[in-house]
């Protein structure tokens, strides 16, 4: 892989976008590795996925460039390149391990969309955030799916229509962004999350991160019944069973 690096930190995995002279920009060939290692930390023993981009930006957005080199393709050409993209967004969500963004500098457009796809965004103090399509005639179409969902409706319209700039601060006060910490405490803070969701049980995290994503599409009602029959079914793991006994054990000693 040439676009990102990937490593295995015991039940840590990382991924990290590796294109820093170009921002960290999307391409066709990201994405697709993008799409391969989360399939591959899917199937591993790591039970968190970290997304981290190197040098000082997260994520600057689509490859402007590379887009300008297909600009004469067929409309197909434009659909599967597109669909590289969105099937990243679609395997973090179906994929049963959380998966945090560590943002640092910019994440604007598609970059943007990239943190919010994922399940926790950690920001440091000096991240930067916006949908800025609207300005080059382009569409943020994909990313409105999760953009919606995070900040809610009136919130996601001003910022792809405005393409305004949000500091980390604005990000976690309407809900784009998990936690801030400063740049000083931002490695540690970061890494402490990362160890306490990798040390959770993971057949009650992959239950909690299915159902979490499964109400998207139920009403109430239906919801309520999908809850009782996940409650169900992690009563019968092995690790719902441990971990009342630790806890009832404590009154007893």
């Amino acid at each position: 892989m040439t676009s990102i690096r990937v490593a295995a930190e015991g039940a840590i995995g990382r991924i990290t976008l590796a294109r820093p002279g170009k921002r960290n920009a999307l391409d066709r060939a990201t994405a697709d590795e993008l799409a391969q290692a989360l399939f591959a930390f899917s199937e591993s023993p790591v039970r968190v996925i970290a997304l981290e981009a190197e040098g000082p930006d997260f994520c600057a957005g689509a490859d402007l460039e590379a887009l300008e080199a297909m600009l004469d393709s067929p409309r197909q050409a434009h659909i599967e390149d597109a669909k590289a993209l969105g099937h990243v967004f679609h395997t973090i969500r179906r994929m049963e391990k959380p998966v945090v963004a560590l943002v640092k500098g910019r994440a604007f457009a598609g970059g943007a969309g990239l943190a919010s796809a994922c399940d926790i965004v950690l920001a440091r103090d000096d991240a930067r955030f916006a949908y800025p399509e609207v300005a080059i005639g382009f569409v943020p179409a994909m990313v409105m799916t999760m953009l919606r969902r995070s900040v809610g409706e009136k919130h996601a319209f001003d910022l792809v229509s405005t393409g305004r700039v949000l500091t980390a601060e604005e990000a976690e006060r309407i809900g784009l962004v998990s936690r801030v910490f400063s740049a000083a405490e931002f490695d540690n803070a970061s890494a402490a999350v990362l160890d306490a969701l990798a040390g959770a049980s993971a057949s009650a995290m992959a239950a909690t991160k299915t159902l979490f994503y499964k109400l998207d599409n139920m009403g109430f009602l239906d919801g309520i019944s999908a809850g009782i029959v996940a409650n169900a079914d992690a009563r019968a793991t092995q690790d719902f069973r441990d971990g009342v006994k630790r806890f009832t054990s404590r009154g007893k000693n």
